[in-house]
């Protein structure tokens, strides 16, 4: 075995023994969700995420690719596909980091302290530096409506119906008896 997959084994043991819950995704350690709560005495606590980690052939020496599969409000992730912009995942990892620093140091940073200067959702950036209460708010209410321990559990074809249920007839301009199903495609 060589050493970057002896450590790859050994920072997802790590992870797994620091009752962090960790799903392998096809029987391997190179893809997997861990389930992330967001930090106390944050606009995030009470929230739970299924954060989704992607280790390539080099880790160690090359960083992990992080996500968030829930959504989530805030100016350094992308709203829709969950992608992180942190600086020391993307331009300053150090084979010196593992897993653990992830979720104990880096992400419970990036939810306290968010950069509106640098940001993967620009409505949250600027929500953020135009009117805090507002954006506080609306972290709030992402955290209720999509951070909540079932929304993790759920598939997500499950998410997907639950969206469209959200979605009402006075949003959409239509009524039932227009148009009955959708169009394979």
């Amino acid at each position: 075995m060589s050493s970057p997959s002896k450590r790859r084994e050994m920072d997802v043991m790590k992870l797994m023994m620091s009752d962090y819950n960790v799903e392998t995704i096809n029987d391997g350690l190179n893809e997997f969700n861990v389930k992330f709560h967001g930090p106390k005495e944050s606009l995030y606590e009470g929230g739970v995420w299924k954060i989704r980690v992607e280790l390539p052939d080099a880790y160690p020496f090359k960083s992990p690719s992080i996500g968030f599969v829930n959504k989530i409000f805030h100016p350094n992730v992308d709203e829709l596909s969950g992608s992180v912009c942190l600086d020391v995942i993307n331009q300053s990892w150090s084979p010196m980091f593992d897993l653990l620093n992830i979720f104990e140091v880096f992400l419970p940073q990036l939810l306290l302290y968010p950069n509106p200067s640098d940001p993967l959702n620009g409505d949250a950036a600027s929500l953020m530096m135009k009117d805090r209460k507002q954006y506080d708010q609306k972290v709030k209410e992402y955290c209720e409506r999509y951070a909540k321990k079932e929304d993790i559990t759920k598939s997500a074809a499950d998410k997907e119906t639950d969206d469209e249920d959200d979605i009402t007839d006075e949003d959409t301009g239509s009524s039932d008896d227009e148009i009955a199903g959708h169009a394979d495609p």
